[in-house]
């Protein structure tokens, strides 16, 4: 009876402590990086000047699209231990 009246208890504070998490960015240069994304969400703020690409430069980004897709996929990917981690190899 003692255990469940205290597990109870722990339930009902259990909001409490989560409020008192602050929530947002937790440094400066994050929450400048999320104001800059949530301004280009909205299309509030974008260059003046069209940047287009030109005809040339859309056929080589296509062609490095479509390179992507000579590569099998392995069944099993490796890994890899360097130089200033720890991990194991299978």
């Amino acid at each position: 009876m003692k255990y469940q009246t205290l597990s109870c208890l722990g339930l009902l504070l259990l909001p409490l402590v989560t409020q008192a998490i602050e929530p947002g960015p937790a440094s400066l240069s994050q929450q400048s990086t999320e104001t800059w994304l949530l301004l280009q969400s909205r299309n509030q703020v974008k260059s003046p000047i069209p940047q287009n690409a030109s005809p040339s430069e859309r056929e080589l980004a296509l062609q490095r699209w479509l390179d992507n897709y000579k590569h099998p996929i392995p069944e099993y990917y490796k890994e890899y231990v360097g130089s200033g981690g720890s991990g194991g190899s299978k």
